[in-house]
């Protein structure tokens, strides 16, 4: 067992050795997301800036969208269904995508059955041998399938739950990266010898590279010595974050308060807005990081905001509003401390940004200091499948990063 919680692969004590003369020079790649929600998406996205900045051309695929039309709707509205009824979502988490039962297995084959064709009609396209990296578990059983046609392909999973279900591992996958040896050690009970690397969790460079409290407050109309609280709960805007705007009006914060794809919550936010000039509405937007730089607190459900409120600074109130993998997220972000955690009703909300305040608990550094960083580490992750850097990108990147070197393919060391 290794120190990061992973152990090595193949027989005891024994690590699949990759040498600088099998290391390849991927010139393309395919990242297969989902857009539910936007976690994932935003995962994808920080894999394709760091793959571009070695000169590799990611194209980005979304699972839902190529389930079709009316494949994409039932998915997304099935889902959202599920995590409205917590005991419901909790049962089918913790009892069948836990256990690995039939029901999930069921549509998992379903769901490839749709996808397999339109995934290797994009890997076709991409070039010869692509890097395939899935940040979705659907897209994982489905790279699963592909790789039993082509086992050439170079296939890498990358999972930034706390905890890693049945669906997000897949007999044919190369790499599983994880963000903690928890996650590293959930992998393994599916995957006893599978190659886990445990990388902080990704996040897009535009958050490592997010402005001054000051110049983010000046620009938005915030006092600056204001008590400034960003309240979001994921792309779907889930639970009462209009009752709770109010709420934290009344009792004198600024809100800055966005709906994401919620136009109906977004009414409501403007009503409210109407009502208490302290409140900041927003819909769908990519100013995620100038508002989290004028905040003070970040509330907002469990998942890949906390990780970006992290690299910001921003002390956190997670929102107990997903079920299922949305409660192991919550405790993992306890657990790294920074945070509090609270029901998703207004007076509980208002209670815990109050003990924020009044508290001020120290928020712990970003595991990582730049996205420069962030990227070694990730590139560190991927050599172990054989991904190189080539000489003239090591060269571009040069001084900005701060981070450990990246192994790099033999011709760069002889030059």
């Amino acid at each position: 067992m290794n120190t990061d919680g992973t152990q090595m692969a193949g027989t005891a004590g024994e690590r699949r050795p990759i040498h600088a003369a099998s290391a390849q020079v991927f010139d393309s790649a395919v990242v297969l997301s989902g857009s539910i929600g936007k976690g994932h998406d935003s995962v994808a996205e920080a894999c394709q800036a760091a793959l571009a900045t070695t000169g590799v051309r990611a194209d980005v695929l979304d699972c839902m969208s190529m389930l079709g039309g009316a494949g994409s709707r039932l998915g997304t509205a099935a889902f959202r269904r599920l995590i409205s009824v917590p005991a419901v979502y909790d049962g089918f988490h913790f009892s069948h995508l836990r256990n690995g039962t039939r029901l999930p297995h069921l549509l998992e084959q379903a769901a490839v059955r749709q996808l397999l064709p339109r995934v290797r009609d994009a890997v076709d396209r991409a070039g010869d041998k692509p890097l395939v990296i899935s940040v979705f578990p659907t897209g994982v059983s489905t790279v699963g399938a592909l790789k039993r046609e082509r086992p050439d392909l170079t296939t890498v999973a990358v999972c930034t739950d706390a905890c890693a279900h049945s669906m997000w591992v897949s007999e044919g996958t190369d790499l599983y990266i994880v963000c903690s040896p928890l996650a590293a050690l959930t992998i393994r009970r599916y995957a006893p010898d599978g190659e886990v690397a445990v990388v902080p969790p990704p996040v897009r460079p535009q958050f490592f590279d997010a402005p001054t409290k000051r110049a983010a407050r000046d620009t938005l109309g915030v006092a600056r010595d204001a008590r400034c609280v960003l309240l979001m709960a994921g792309g779907w805007g889930l639970g009462p974050l209009d009752d709770t705007a109010e709420a934290l009006a009344r009792g004198g914060f600024w809100v800055l308060a966005v709906a994401g794809g919620n136009r109906r919550l977004l009414e409501h936010l403007r009503s409210v807005a109407a009502r208490h000039w302290r409140v900041l509405p927003f819909g769908m937007t990519d100013r995620i990081p100038e508002l989290m730089a004028a905040a003070d607190v970040i509330v907002t459900s469990a998942g890949q905001t906390c990780n970006e409120a992290r690299v910001v600074g921003r002390r956190l109130v997670i929102l107990d509003v997903v079920p299922g993998h949305g409660r192991e997220n919550a405790l993992h972000e306890l657990e790294q401390g920074g945070a509090r955690t609270c029901s998703p009703d207004p007076r509980s909300v208002e209670a815990a940004v109050r003990s924020v305040f009044a508290e001020l608990p120290e928020q712990l550094p970003s595991p990582v200091a730049s996205a420069a960083e962030w990227q070694e580490r990730f590139f560190g992750a991927l050599f172990r499948v054989g991904f190189a850097v080539t000489a003239r990108a090591a060269r571009d990147r040069g001084a900005a990063s701060r981070g450990p070197a990246v192994p790099l393919a033999e011709p760069v060391g002889a030059g």
